[in-house]
């Protein structure tokens, strides 16, 4: 696999305050990466790095094994930022044309329009005339116009009602499935839940994880199975179980934290304990983004 992002200790400071501190990252082609983390934990300052926009104060940043200010670079890649600006006095379909003959390869009108679900209404109009949603249509239009092989998403969905969040998202899966690589920043944890293979946390600067969603819930969640029982239930034996850490009541419910949901299970069997309607909590990701930013904080 080609490797598209390769970011090698990455540091930013202004005014003396580090914005970004020793980031090192590879990511291959194919993958879809959230970057996650609170308002200021460093997100669009490494974007902005990442595109030649910012010149860090010490380490490297290479795309497609060049430094991002090559041209070579800029035609392979695709970029909606969280803040949409547009040529006034343009129609829509005149800043599309006018952007796909910015490169060599680019996708066809046609193309960009079916992607992207502009309207016929839409590409007429001028764009001062506009909606914010119309506009971010037309940011995401305009990212894809040169056929990229590397999109970046900076809070993409900002703004949009939830069908349209569901649309974008959609849209963004098939981009995935058809190869592209995707960087994106987003406040929704769920849809970085839903949609990425990778997830980047960042706080305070500093990269503390690296890994699938459901590798850093394993890693930072503990999971719960709770059900129903009429028997009496022997909790101190389950709490001297070593995955086991806390057993509590809720709702008419016996609910059992734990590291370990198939031994739980087992034991439960094993013990001939009757218990109904069993249901397995495997956490979520909002949670083990706090957790986790919360634990780097206090260390």
């Amino acid at each position: 696999m080609e490797t598209v992002v390769d970011i090698k200790n990455l540091s930013k400071e202004f005014k003396g305050k580090k914005a970004v501190e020793n980031v090192s990252f590879t990511i291959q082609s194919g993958e879809v990466v959230a970057i996650l983390g609170p308002n200021g934990a460093g997100k669009s300052t490494t974007i902005l790095m990442m595109l030649g926009l910012l010149h860090p104060t010490s380490g490297e940043v290479s795309l497609f094994n060049q430094p991002p200010q090559r041209q070579m670079v800029r035609e392979r890649i695709g970029v909606m930022l969280q803040q949409v600006s547009l040529m006034d006095a343009l129609k829509v379909k005149e800043v599309l044309a006018l952007f796909r003959s910015y490169y060599p390869n680019p996708l066809t009108m046609e193309e960009m329009i079916r992607l992207t679900g502009l309207q016929e209404s839409e590409l007429n109009k001028r764009t001062e005339k506009l909606s914010g949603g119309q506009k971010r249509r037309v940011n995401f239009a305009l990212a894809m116009a040169g056929n990229p092989d590397l999109v970046f998403f900076d809070e993409p969905t900002v703004g949009m009602d939830s069908t349209a969040r569901k649309e974008f998202w959609a849209r963004v899966r098939q981009l995935a499935g058809e190869g592209k690589t995707i960087l994106f920043s987003t406040h929704y944890l769920q849809e970085a839940d839903d949609v990425a293979t990778r997830i980047l946390l960042f706080n305070e600067g500093k990269l503390i994880a690296d890994g699938c969603p459901s590798t850093i819930k394993q890693r930072l969640l503990k999971k719960t199975i709770s059900f129903k029982t009429d028997s009496s239930f022997p909790k101190e034996k389950f709490l001297a179980m070593n995955h086991v850490s806390d057993i509590y009541e809720e709702s008419g419910r016996t609910a059992i934290q734990t590291e370990d949901t198939d031994r739980v299970l087992s034991s439960l069997f094993t013990e001939g304990i009757a218990v109904s309607d069993i249901s397995i909590d495997k956490g979520r990701l909002e949670d083990a983004f706090e957790q986790l930013t919360v634990e780097q904080g206090v260390s």
